[in-house]
C-alpha cells in the first residue's frame, strides 16, 4: 500500500507591520517549488494579495493566491478557511507547498486545531508556524513602531492592567512558534538584536528557533522544511486563549480612506506620516496614485516609519485613486485622520 504524503503547510504569523508580506515575497520568488498561499486580511482592501501577485514566479503564479477578507481566520475557520483549503488539495494538480499568511490580529491556535478537521488531516500536515517579530519595535520596547498606540489604549481603559488585547496577541503568536524571524534588523545595533533575541527567547517554547533578516532576506530553506506536524503538538502551545475561546475583535477596528491622485509620492508620505501620529492608529497601508507619475504606489505605514515603492504600472480601464486601509484600536478618531491627510488636498478625500 502506497504512503499517502500529506501536502506540508507553513503558517506564517506576526504583528501588524512585522513584515510577514514581505518575507513570504522573497519566499515566492527564491523556493524551487509550487506553492499555494492564502492570504487572511483585516479590513476591506485586499491589500498583501495584490502585493503579493506581482511577485509570483512560474512557481507560484496568481491563481495559486487566494484571499480571505472577511474576518480574521481564526474566528471563520468553519465558513472560510476548510472550503478554501478543500478547494487547494482537490485540484488535479496539488500545490506541492502551502503557505498561510494569517493577519495581524490573528491567534495561529484556533487555525492550528482546524487542520486536525477530517478532511484536512489526512491530506495536509502544517509543517511548522513562524512568528514574525518587528526587531526595529522591540528595540525600541515595543511591539510596534508605534509603542504610543498601546498607551493610548491603556489609558483609555482603566480596567486594563499590564496585559492589554495587543499584548496578548503577540504573546499567542509567540508561543505557537516553531521559528521566529526577526525583521528590519538593518535599523538596529548589533547590541540591540542581541538584546531583542535573548528577551524573545524568554517568551517561546523551548526548541524555538530564533533568526534575522532584512528586507524579508531570509533563505527559504530556514523557512520551509521544519517537520514540526504541529497538529498535533497543540497543548505545548496554548497561550491566553484557550481553546474554546474567542479573542475580541472588538478591541481593533479598521476604516478606508479613497483618495483621488496625490501630487507627487514626497506628498503623499508626508500627509501619511502626518496621519499616523494621531492616536490608536496602528497602521496605514494601500495603494496610490500619483500626478507626476504613471505607475503604482505601494505604502506601508508603521508608527513613524512610512515605506513606499512602484510595483507596477496602472492597468489599461483601472481608475487612477489612493485606497488606504487605516488599522487602529476601538476609538479610532476616523475624522481626525482624513482630515490631516486632506490638508494638502482639500475636498479630494472620496471616503
Amino acid at each position: 500500500m502506497n504512503k499517502v504524503v500529506k501536502i506540508p503547510t507553513t503558517v506564517v504569523t506576526g504583528f501588524l507591520g512585522a513584515g510577514k508580506t514581505t518575507l513570504i515575497s522573497h519566499m515566492l520568488k527564491t523556493a524551487n517549488r509550487r506553492i499555494a498561499l492564502i492570504i487572511n486580511e483585516f479590513g476591506d482592501v485586499g491589500i498583501d494579495g495584490d502585493v503579493l501577485k506581482s511577485c509570483t514566479n512560474g512557481a507560484c503564479g496568481a491563481d495559486d493566491i487566494v484571499e480571505l477578507s472577511n474576518g480574521c481566520i481564526c474566528c471563520t475557520v468553519a465558513d472560510d478557511f476548510i472550503p478554501t483549503m478543500n478547494a487547494l488539495i482537490d485540484r488535479t494538480d496539488p500545490p506541492e507547498h502551502i503557505v498561510i499568511e494569517t493577519s495581524g490580529l490573528a491567534l495561529p491556535q484556533p487555525l492550528i486545531r482546524a487542520f486536525n478537521w477530517p478532511d484536512i488531516r489526512t491530506r495536509v500536515t502544517i509543517d511548522g508556524v513562524i512568528t514574525v517579530a518587528d526587531g526595529h519595535a522591540l528595540s525600541n520596547g515595543g511591539m510596534t513602531s508605534d509603542p504610543m498606540a498601546l498607551e493610548a489604549q491603556r489609558r483609555a481603559d482603566p480596567s486594563l492592567d499590564h496585559d492589554d488585547p495587543i499584548e496578548e496577541v503577540f504573546e499567542d503568536q509567540l508561543v505557537a512558534a516553531d521559528l521566529v524571524v526577526v525583521s528590519k534588523t538593518d535599523l538596529i545595533s548589533a547590541e540591540d538584536l542581541e538584546r531583542v533575541i535573548s528577551d524573545l527567547a524568554s517568551k517561546t517554547r523551548n526548541g524555538t528557533g530564533i533568526v534575522s533578516c532584512s528586507g524579508g532576506q531570509a533563505d527559504p530553506a530556514v523557512l520551509i522544511g521544519l517537520n514540526a506536524t504541529v497538529e498535533n503538538d497543540l497543548s505545548t502551545r496554548t497561550g491566553h486563549h484557550e481553546e474554546g475561546e474567542e479573542h475580541d475583535h472588538d478591541d481593533f477596528e479598521t476604516f478606508v480612506i479613497e483618495f483621488s491622485t496625490f501630487p507627487s509620492r514626497n506628498a503623499l508620505e508626508n500627509a501619511v506620516r502626518n496621519a499616523t501620529k494621531c492616536p490608536s492608529l496602528l497602521r496605514l497601508k494601500g495603494f496610490a496614485a500619483l500626478d507626476d507619475h504613471d505607475m503604482r504606489l505601494v505604502v506601508q505605514a508603521v508608527g513613524p516609519r512610512v515605506d513606499s515603492w512602484f510595483d507596477r504600472d496602472f492597468r489599461s480601464g483601472e481608475e487612477h485613486k489612493t485606497r488606504l486601509v487605516a488599522i487602529g484600536l476601538k476609538g479610532l478618531d476616523r475624522q481626525n485622520i482624513i482630515s490631516i491627510m486632506q490638508q494638502d488636498l482639500p475636498g479630494q478625500c472620496i471616503y
